[in-house]
C-alpha cells in the first residue's frame, strides 16, 4: 500500500472528529474554564421562586464543557430569575476541558445523578433541561430508559442531534476507509454513536421520539453545518414544538455553534419554552431584549 493511502484511514477519522466538533471552545477559553467563575449559576443555595419553580439544568455539547458552552445563556437565564446549573459529562481519561466524548448511555447516567443532586439541593420535584447539540439529544436517553421522565418537566434542545447526522455527507465516506469507523468508536464513542443509522440512534428512536409527561422543544437553524440535514433535529410526538429560528427572524444567520453559544433570539425561545404561560413573540428584535 502506498504511504499516502495508509495515512487516509486515520486522516478520515480525524476529519470526521473535527467536523463533529459540535461546540469548539478556543484553547484559551478551555484553559480558563477550569477556574472561571460561573457568574452566579451552579449556586446550590438557590431556591426556585414561585414564578420559576423548577431549576434549569444546562447540558453542553460534544467537545464542550459546563462553563464555555453557557457563558451567555446561563447569565441570561439567571438574570431572569431562574436557578441555573450545569454539569460536565462524558469525560475521557487524559482529555481535559473537551467533554461529551464518552459513551452516550453512560453520559445519561451521569445526567441522572446530577439531576438528583440538583433536585435534592433545591427541593424541587422536577427540573427543566436545556441542551445544545449532543446535550439536546442525550437527555432523551435519560428520559426514555433511566426514569428521567418522572423528574423532568421539559427538554429544550438547541440544534440537537436527535436522529443522527451525515455531517453534510461526510459519514458516507467512512465505508471507503476501512477501519476509520472502528477507530472513531474506540477513541471517541460519542462521535460514532451520533452518526445516522448507528445502533445507538436506532435504539434511542425505536418506538417513537418522545415519552409521556415531558414537553419537548427543538430550536434549529437552516444553516446548521454539523447536524445535517437540519430537519433531522425535529421530533414527532405529543408535547413537541419544533422551531426553525429563521421562521422567527429571517435575518438570523447563526449556524450550529452560535445558535447555542450567543444567539439571543434562540435564548428568547428557550425562555418561552421554559415558561409557556408567559411566552412572548420571538422576533429579530429579541436579539436586543
Amino acid at each position: 500500500m502506498l504511504p499516502w493511502k495508509r495515512l487516509l484511514r486515520p486522516l478520515a477519522a480525524v476529519l470526521l472528529a473535527a467536523a463533529a466538533t459540535f461546540t469548539v471552545p478556543t484553547t484559551a477559553a478551555a484553559s480558563a474554564s477550569a477556574s472561571a467563575p460561573s457568574s452566579g449559576w451552579n449556586d446550590y443555595d438557590c431556591k426556585p421562586s414561585a414564578a420559576h419553580p423548577r431549576p434549569v439544568v444546562l447540558v453542553h455539547g460534544t467537545f464542550a464543557n459546563s462553563v464555555d458552552n453557557w457563558l451567555a445563556l446561563a447569565p441570561y437565564l439567571k438574570h431572569r430569575g431562574y436557578c441555573v446549573f450545569s454539569l460536565d459529562y462524558g469525560r475521557l481519561p487524559g482529555v481535559p476541558f473537551f467533554h461529551a466524548l464518552g459513551p452516550i448511555d453512560k453520559s445519561a447516567e451521569q445526567l441522572s445523578a446530577y439531576v438528583d443532586k440538583v433536585l435534592a439541593a433545591t427541593g424541587a420535584a422536577e427540573a427543566d433541561l436545556v441542551g445544545h447539540s449532543q446535550g439536546g439529544m442525550m437527555p432523551r436517553y435519560y428520559l426514555k430508559f433511566l426514569g428521567g421522565a418522572a423528574k423532568v418537566n421539559a427538554l429544550v434542545g438547541i440544534a440537537p442531534n436527535n436522529h443522527g447526522t451525515t455531517l453534510a455527507g461526510l459519514t458516507h465516506l467512512l465505508p471507503y476507509f476501512p477501519g476509520a469507523e472502528d477507530l472513531l468508536t474506540a477513541a471517541t464513542p460519542a462521535l460514532a454513536q451520533q452518526i445516522v443509522g448507528s445502533d445507538f440512534m436506532t435504539r434511542l428512536n425505536a418506538g417513537g421520539d418522545t415519552v409521556p409527561g415531558v414537553r419537548y422543544t427543538v430550536i434549529a437553524t437552516r444553516y446548521d453545518e454539523v447536524v445535517t440535514p437540519y430537519q433531522s433535529q425535529f421530533l414527532t410526538g405529543t408535547g413537541v414544538r419544533n422551531v426553525l429560528i429563521q421562521d422567527l427572524c429571517p435575518l438570523d444567520l447563526s449556524e450550529h455553534a452560535l445558535l447555542g453559544l450567543t444567539d439571543r433570539i434562540a435564548f428568547h425561545e428557550v425562555v418561552n419554552a421554559l415558561d409557556p404561560a408567559h411566552a412572548t413573540p420571538t422576533t429579530c428584535a429579541s436579539a436586543i431584549g
